[in-house]
């Protein structure tokens, strides 16, 4: 099999070793992650049973993550300034 090499930062191999399972390599950890990633939308029909408290609390999580993403990306883009 074909490889080719690429270059990521120490908190990205980090991330991805936290992720790897026994025995699996990073390879098999990259294509295991983007193959299973589903759009959000394809969750949502079997939320609507749901009660209002819980899709809240799942609306503020999602607040909260992405308040989390937008930290990162300044941290990130300022060099930490």
């Amino acid at each position: 099999m074909e490889t080719t090499s690429i270059a990521i930062d120490r908190e990205a191999y980090d991330l991805l070793r936290s992720l790897k399972r026994p025995g699996e390599s990073f390879s098999q950890v990259v294509k295991r992650l983007v193959r299973n990633r589903r759009p959000l939308a394809s969750f949502v029909a079997g939320w609507k049973d749901l009660p209002g408290k819980t899709l809240r609390e799942i609306q503020a999580n999602r607040r909260h993550m992405r308040d989390l993403d937008d930290q990162r990306f300044l941290r990130l883009a300022t060099g930490g300034r």
